[in-house]
């Protein structure tokens, strides 16, 4: 009796234990069951604004950068500006020793002087010349006169020798005579053909001498040139960025102009040159807004305009890329020639538009490809969302019941690098997206990197 009043107090006990016990052999049977489904990680379609960016790394560089060489070589006498001087154009920047220079111009002159007296000497015999075939002339008129006479009066001789009135001596005299008078006037005539041949060798030597007067000019120039080239001058305003003489250095610009400054000419006024890849350029607008930030400032971001995308591709492990320029204002010149600049163009802006989150549209179920192609076919995906994703088509997928998946065919936009614009398809703010799969064996299935860009 004692017992069975024993085993009757006990009995709800006994009954509470055994359900219990059925119960966490339940939970642990469901629990098991469940570890062998598939689970998903999700993420949810939002509603927002999207903006398109392109990011880039560039250096800071001044607008213009004008080299400052030497054209004549010498030793570096004095210089009189250092890094980070300001300076303004014509101003002296360093001067070389000019005594050698000084000796050339010197030496010019006189060269100068000698050609322009022995013009002098030779226009004077020019003009003496001339004035002696002016007389050799004139005696060769006198002398052409003499023999007509001598012409005549030898006829009249002649006439009155055969009429024997007078004797023949008279007559050979009177001969005589006309000959020596024509021996006279050939004599005179090659007196005159000498000094014309004279005139007009002194006249070619007028002729040189002149043109070795602009030979000792030009070398007079050439040498007072060499002679002002040993000041350095600055040809523009702006600050020196690179100073590479020192006093006493020779400079040798036999071969090639050494460069001696290197002068920024404004640095108020500054650009940033990056490298933007080929597919990008479509996108990136001439006159478009940019941002980028510098390691000097790493708070700070610094906004400029896109002035230029520049033609000259270049080509490294065959990515070709292209050199963007933004332009920007340096009030204060903080930033300096030579800075990284991290660059961020947008290239695009949706407002208020749905949003897929990347990682859903890199997901794809780790299933046989018959298996892929029969759920592309029953849910009506086209093949351009398969896989050549034409006019920026893709698949994204969502959970239905009994924890299957369904394929959904969308239309995407831009991106931002975390979600991308929803142009078309049959999706709702709020629903949720699959982003990846852990698989019963409890392997991680991870999606593949994203594909950055405009568009997807």
């Amino acid at each position: 009796m004692p017992a069975k009043q024993n085993l009757r107090q006990h009995k709800k006990l006994i009954t509470a234990l055994i359900i219990i016990v059925v119960a966490i052999f339940t939970v642990g049977m469901v629990i098991r069951s469940r570890s062998d489904d598939i689970q998903y990680f999700t993420a949810k379609v939002t509603r927002g604004n999207i903006t398109a960016v392109v990011q880039a790394t560039g250096t800071i560089n001044a607008l213009t950068t004008v080299p400052v060489g030497s054209s004549v070589s010498g030793i570096v006498k004095y210089v009189f500006a250092d890094f980070n001087t300001h300076v303004q154009a014509g101003q002296v920047l360093a001067q070389l020793d000019p005594t050698t220079f000084e000796a050339q111009v010197v030496q010019a002159r006189g060269n100068l002087a000698n050609a322009q007296a022995n013009v002098k000497n030779l226009i004077a015999s020019v003009a003496a010349q001339e004035a002696a075939i002016q007389t050799n002339k004139a005696n060769l008129a006198r002398l052409d006169a003499a023999l007509e006479y001598s012409k005549v009066n030898t006829q009249r001789i002649l006439d009155l020798a055969e009429q024997q009135i007078i004797s023949r001596d008279q007559k050979d005299l009177a001969e005589s005579s006309l000959d020596q008078a024509a021996a006279q006037v050939h004599a005179q005539q090659a007196q005159l053909n000498q000094s014309i041949a004279q005139l007009n060798q002194t006249q070619a030597q007028l002729q040189e001498a002149r043109a070795q007067v602009e030979v000792m000019r030009g070398a007079l120039e050439l040498a007072e040139k060499n002679l002002r080239d040993t000041t350095i001058v600055s040809p523009i305003n702006g600050v020196i960025v690179a100073r590479n003489i020192d006093v006493g250095q020779a400079v040798a610009a036999a071969f090639q102009a050494p460069n001696l400054f290197t002068i920024a000419q404004d640095l108020k006024h500054m650009q940033v040159d990056t490298s933007t890849d080929e597919s990008d350029t479509g996108n990136i607008k001439i006159g478009g807004e940019a941002t980028f930030q510098v390691d000097a400032f790493p708070t700070e971001t610094f906004r400029g305009q896109v002035s230029a995308i520049r033609l000259n591709a270049t080509t490294v492990q065959n990515v070709v890329t292209y050199d963007t320029v933004i332009n920007f204002a340096n009030p204060d010149e903080k930033l300096l020639p030579g800075e990284t600049a991290y660059v961020t163009i947008p290239t695009g802006f949706a407002r208020n538009t749905l949003r897929i989150p990347n990682a859903a549209l890199r997901f794809k179920p780790q299933l046989p490809g018959k298996e892929l192609e029969q759920l592309y076919s029953r849910y009506h995906i086209p093949s351009a969302a398969t896989k050549p994703h034409l006019g920026g088509m893709q698949v994204v997928w969502k959970q239905g019941p009994k924890n299957q998946l369904i394929p959904i065919a969308v239309e995407v936009g831009i991106t931002d690098y975390t979600n991308t614009q929803l142009l078309k398809g049959d999706l709702k703010p709020g629903e949720a997206l699959v982003t990846g799969e852990i698989l019963p064996q409890g392997t991680t299935y991870t999606p593949g990197q994203p594909r950055f860009g405009g568009r997807r």
